[in-house]
């Protein structure tokens, strides 16, 4: 069983930073691509990042490219986002996300087959 353990949300001042984890465990970790996504109150979903299996490609949302960035330790089973000049916009709880293929490259989509149940992150102005 797909089981994913996030960590890391908290209130922030706009311009910080935040590195968010992720626990991966129930699956070979290299054979999966894993992400995240997000969900502001009254909003739908948005991919935010995502890493392709084995460590492969990684994809970002437009509204964070430059600011964010996807890691892994493969050993651990942990998977990062580091969030740097971080925007009130950015406020969402944060979900890691895995599935054999990251949802949409061209333009990451946020319907992953498994997810966690989301960290909060607050980005004050």
């Amino acid at each position: 069983e797909v089981h994913l353990v996030e960590s890391g949300g908290d209130l922030v001042q706009a311009g910080g930073s935040l590195r968010l984890s992720c626990a991966a465990s129930g699956f070979t970790f290299d054979d999966y691509a894993i992400g995240w996504f997000r969900q502001a109150p009254g909003k739908e979903r948005e991919g935010v990042s995502c890493m392709g299996s084995y460590g492969g490609s990684t994809y970002y949302g437009d509204s964070v490219k430059g600011r964010f960035t996807i890691s892994n330790d493969p050993a651990k089973n942990m998977v990062y986002l580091q969030m740097d000049n971080l925007k009130p916009e950015d406020t969402a709880v944060y979900y890691c996300a895995a599935d054999v293929f990251c949802p949409g490259t061209t333009t990451l989509q946020a319907d992953f087959a498994y997810s966690g149940k989301g960290t909060q992150v607050t980005v004050s102005s």
